[in-house]
């Protein structure tokens, strides 16, 4: 009989954030404005929300406090 030892599973990884979705939402999460987070990064204020609505859907996120908690989770 043979045991084999495997690592236990924490959680499933999250899909991969772009870096400028990964930027947006730390704007986001540190309380910025869309318009504010458009003109720290040289965009418009609807690249923001095309970056917030593609992290939404790729995270099955709704709410701006879950993308807020996210951002902690990922140290942003």
């Amino acid at each position: 009989m043979s045991l084999t030892l495997t690592a236990p599973q924490t959680q499933a990884p999250a899909p991969a954030l772009a870096p400028r979705e990964r930027e947006t939402l730390r704007h986001i999460a540190a309380g910025r404005t869309y318009l504010q987070a458009a003109r720290q990064m040289g965009l418009s204020k609807h690249t923001v929300d095309a970056y917030l609505r593609r992290i939404r859907a790729k995270l099955n996120i709704n709410s701006t406090a879950e993308l807020t908690r996210l951002a902690i989770s990922l140290g942003l």
